[in-house]
C-alpha cells in the first residue's frame, strides 16, 4: 500500500543562531529584572536624612502648623532628590528607566504615600499635628516593606526598622514625636543610605 507523504510542518524549526539570540534576551532580561533596583541610590538617601535633621531642628519641638509647613517642603525636596539620585544611578549602571523591580517599587510606595498625604491633611485640618510624626513613619515603613520586595533585602530592613519605630512614636507621649522624625527619616536614612552606598555601588 502506497503511503501518502506528510505535509510539511507549517513552521520550519528555529536555527542555531536564532535560538541562541532568544535565549540571551531571555536571560538580559532576567538579568535587568533582578538587579534593577540595586539602583536605588546610597548617596540619595544620606542626602535625604541630612536634610531631614536640617528641617527637624528648623521645625523645632512643638508640632503645630509652622512645624508642618517645614515637614511638607523637606517631603517635597526628598522626594526630588530621591527621584533624581535614583535615576542618576541607574544611567551610570546603564540599566533601563522603566524596568520592572523599578517600576513595582514605586507603585509599591506610592500608595502609603498618597495615604500620608490624605491623613495629614485630615489630621492638621483637626488640630491633631501631634499624631503626624507616628503616622508617617508607619505609613513610610510599610511601603518600603512593600516595595523591599522588588529591592536589595536592605531596603525591607530599612523598612521594618521605619514601622517599628512608627509603631512606638505612636504609642508613646506626643512630645516624643519631633525626635523620632530625626531619628527615623534623619538617622535611619543616612544610615541605611551609607550601607546601601557602600554594599552597592553608590
Amino acid at each position: 500500500m502506497a503511503t501518502t507523504p506528510s505535509a510539511p510542518p507549517d513552521r520550519t524549526p528555529p536555527t542555531l543562531h536564532e535560538r541562541a539570540l532568544a535565549d540571551l534576551r531571555f536571560i538580559r532580561q532576567t538579568m535587568e529584572g533582578a538587579a534593577a533596583f540595586t539602583t536605588l541610590s546610597g548617596a540619595g538617601l544620606v542626602a535625604i536624612g541630612l536634610s531631614a535633621l536640617g528641617a527637624g531642628v528648623l521645625a523645632g519641638a512643638a508640632p503645630g502648623p509652622a512645624w508642618l509647613r517645614v515637614w511638607i517642603v523637606e517631603a517635597g525636596l526628598a522626594l526630588v532628590v530621591g527621584v533624581l539620585a535614583t535615576l542618576a544611578k541607574t544611567r551610570t549602571a546603564r540599566l533601563p528607566l522603566r524596568s520592572g523591580p523599578l517600576r513595582k517599587f514605586g507603585l509599591a510606595l506610592a500608595a502609603p504615600l498618597l495615604v500620608g498625604a490624605v491623613l495629614t491633611a485630615a489630621l492638621a485640618r483637626a488640630g491633631f499635628h501631634a499624631m503626624l510624626p507616628g503616622a508617617w513613619l508607619m505609613l513610610y515603613g510599610s511601603g518600603l516593606l512593600a516595595g523591599g520586595a522588588f529591592s536589595i533585602r536592605l531596603v525591607p530592613v530599612m523598612g521594618a526598622c521605619f514601622l517599628v519605630l512608627g509603631v512606638a512614636t505612636t504609642l508613646a507621649p506626643p512630645a516624643l514625636g519631633p525626635a523620632a522624625l530625626l531619628l527615623g527619616f534623619g538617622g535611619l536614612h543616612v544610615v541605611f543610605g551609607a550601607l546601601i552606598a557602600w554594599g552597592h555601588g553608590g
